[in-house]
């Protein structure tokens, strides 16, 4: 994305003040010596190295494994600013959950004329297999990922939301550990909210989740396409930590009207399957006749009862950046509220006044496909070249329902670490929610997300991004 000049800094105010949630950091900082802190940063790193915390980025040179950069000054939210995000946050999610179950009934959005059909009818996540059919305990997206910026002090919005299979929450566990095994003095001078029971939260919601035909103690297992997936390390992760097994598909079949996974002692049912496989892949014998990462049968016993898939098939439609356009109107048409937490303004290139301002200003908005993620597929506008322009302006005339645009917003900064000492960078904020018919739960905190080429705005891991750690204080 663009450069800013005048971006809101989340540490120092503009007379070169600390603000008050960095208060006890800076003091902590500023007496620390500035070659212990480089050391510090160095093991920092050895320690994500030994661990494995990588990624594989799509694309790159036979999809090599990178390192996750992280940065070991944290991003600090206040209390009270927490408290505000966690009201909009669970008023967004169930209006989600809401919107998905009604699109798969009566469609009563569409019937009100507050959403288009062609948004639903033409649209590639939207599966008529899920049509009529309520998953168990009536949640659709059980784990989400809701992406903020900031653009001032009393300014989030939502840029976008992750209701498929939002990825990042191990960064999130993983820079904490980093920081308290670095730092514990740190955390008796500044009191954090926990982020480290995510896992056993994570384990506990999917258990309440499972259909009425399991047990008391329900099997949870985690679905991976496999070591070559960029978010592999995830998945075992995730799976170690819960106590759950990490299965592929070659580990399950369906025996005697369940699904099941291989053992040793032989195929023993599973209640719960988080899956951490794409829709198009999860059954051959109801999507991608080709897929050897599903299992054969699965979505007839799931709507059957006899399993829960989290997230349910067909949530992913949710994502799209179309729909997104639309949550102020999903959020009111659901809660009957009016949207805690504003969307990023959203010129929809499906219409025709919207393309034309869109193709007339593209040197100085973002540009992104409906379906994208994870940074591809996007214009940057104000970093673009003009043959770049150019080129992406042939693709939005070609398919202009497929973009939608986004002005080029100066998001607020957080201190990293250099040589030089402290430098401002922009930052974003994907706190994760688990939602179960007991209620819906946001970890405190989150995965902040840091692009870490000065005045870059890109804060994706594959194109070059970092993490921090996010503290929410307590009161």
């Amino acid at each position: 994305m663009g450069q800013t000049t005048a971006a809101f800094d989340e540490m120092l105010t503009q007379a070169g003040g600390v603000r008050a949630a960095y208060g006890d950091y800076r003091e902590w900082f500023d007496a620390q010596d500035p070659a212990l802190l480089r050391r510090k940063n160095g093991e920092a790193e050895n320690f994500f190295r030994r661990t494995g915390i990588t990624f594989n980025v799509y694309g790159d040179d036979a999809g090599e494994e990178r390192l996750i950069p992280f940065d070991m000054v944290p991003r600090i939210v206040t209390p009270n600013e927490w408290r505000k995000l966690s009201r909009g946050i669970e008023q967004r999610v169930r209006a989600l959950n809401a919107f998905l179950h009604d699109i798969y009934h009566r469609q009563e959005i569409v019937r009100a004329g507050r959403l288009p059909q062609r948004l639903i009818a033409e649209n590639a996540a939207f599966l008529p297999q899920m049509v009529g059919f309520v998953p168990p305990g009536g949640v659709y997206t059980h784990i989400v990922g809701v992406d903020l910026v900031r653009t001032g002090p009393d300014e989030f919005m939502v840029l976008e939301d992750n209701a498929r299979t939002p990825s990042g929450v191990s960064y999130m566990l993983e820079n904490r550990e980093t920081m308290m095994a670095m730092f514990p003095e740190l955390f008796t001078r500044v009191k954090v909210a926990p982020v480290q029971d995510y896992p056993r939260r994570l384990a506990r919601s999917l258990a309440a989740c499972a259909p009425a035909a399991a047990g008391d103690r329900p099997t949870v297992a985690v679905l991976t396409p496999g070591i070559y997936n960029s978010a592999y390390f995830e998945h075992a992760f995730l799976a170690d930590q819960m106590g759950a097994e990490l299965v592929e598909g070659s580990d399950l079949r369906v025996v005697d009207g369940r699904v099941a996974m291989r053992t040793t002692r032989g195929y023993e049912p599973i209640d719960v399957l988080y899956r951490r496989v794409d829709d198009e892949y999860l059954d051959p014998l109801t999507f991608n006749p080709n897929s050897a990462l599903g299992v054969p049968g699965i979505m007839d016993i799931y709507r059957a009862g006899g399993i829960t898939i989290a997230n349910a098939p067909g949530t992913g439609i949710a994502d799209d950046k179309a729909i997104y356009s639309f949550m102020p109107e999903i959020v009111e048409f659901y809660t009957g509220e009016k949207p805690l937490l504003q969307n990023v303004p959203t010129w929809r290139c499906s219409e025709k006044d919207s393309l034309a301002y869109v193709l007339d200003n593209l040197a100085e908005l973002v540009v992104k496909e409906v379906h994208g993620s994870g940074g591809y597929g996007m214009l940057i506008g104000p970093t673009s070249s003009r043959k770049e322009i150019e080129a992406f302006a042939l693709k939005l005339r070609a398919k202009p329902e497929s973009y939608i645009a986004q002005p080029t917003l100066a998001l607020s900064t957080v201190p990293i670490f250099t040589r030089a000492g402290l430098a401002p960078r922009h930052v974003d904020l994907r706190p994760f929610v688990l939602v179960s018919p007991k209620g819906i739960e946001i970890t405190p905190g989150g995965l902040t997300r840091v692009a870490l080429k000065k005045g870059s705005l890109v804060v994706n891991s594959s194109q070059g991004g970092g993490t921090k750690d996010t503290w929410v204080l307590e009161d």
